[in-house]
C-alpha cells in the first residue's frame, strides 16, 4: 500500500522537487573503464596495449599488400608501355624495397605472357588459320569483290 501511495504522489511531486527523495533510482556508472568492462586495472591496460599491437600489424599488412598491387601495376605499366603513376611509385618508396609480387600473380603474369607471345608468332598465325572457315572466307571475298565492282560500275561510265 506504501509503495502505491510513494508511486502516486511521488511521482508527480519529483519535478517540483518535494517527496520522494529517498530513493535513488539512477545508479551511477563507474568512472573507471576497467570496471564498466568487469576487469581489474591491470587485464584492461593489457587488453588496450593487445588491441592496438593487433591494429597495427593489420595496418602493416594492409600496407604491405597495398605495396604489392603498387608492385605489379608498376610492372604491367612497364610491360605494356603505359604512363607511370605518381601513386604506385610513393607506395613503392613508403614500403621500401622488400615487396615483392606475390607469387600466384606472378604465375598469371607469366602464363598470360606466353599466351601473347604464343600468338604473336608465326605459327600462332598459322593456327589462327587453320580455325579459321576457309568457305565462309572466301564468300566473304566474293562478296566484297562484286560489291567493289557495282560500285564502280556506277561510278565509271567505261567500265
Amino acid at each position: 500500500m506504501a509503495f502505491l501511495i510513494k508511486s502516486m504522489v511521488g511521482n508527480p511531486l519529483k519535478g517540483m522537487g518535494l517527496g520522494g527523495g529517498e530513493e535513488k533510482a539512477e545508479e551511477e556508472t563507474p568512472k573507471d573503464p576497467a570496471a564498466a568492462a568487469g576487469m581489474t586495472r591491470e587485464e584492461y591496460e593489457e587488453y588496450q596495449k593487445q588491441l592496438v599491437e593487433e591494429k597495427m600489424e593489420r595496418d602493416a599488412d594492409f600496407l604491405h599488400k597495398k605495396a604489392e598491387r603498387a608492385t605489379l601495376r608498376v610492372c604491367l605499366r612497364e610491360k605494356y608501355r603505359l604512363p607511370k603513376s605518381e601513386q604506385d611509385e610513393n607506395m613503392l618508396q613508403m614500403a621500401g624495397d622488400d615487396v615483392d609480387v606475390p607469387e600466384e600473380l606472378l604465375k598469371m603474369v607469366d602464363e598470360d605472357a606466353t599466351e601473347e607471345e604464343e600468338k604473336d608468332s608465326i605459327l600462332g598465325q598459322m593456327q589462327n588459320l587453320q580455325n579459321m572457315d576457309m568457305d565462309q572466307l572466301k564468300e566473304k571475298a566474293s562478296a566484297t569483290l562484286t560489291e567493289m565492282k557495282s560500285k564502280a560500275e556506277e561510278k565509271c561510265s567505261v567500265m
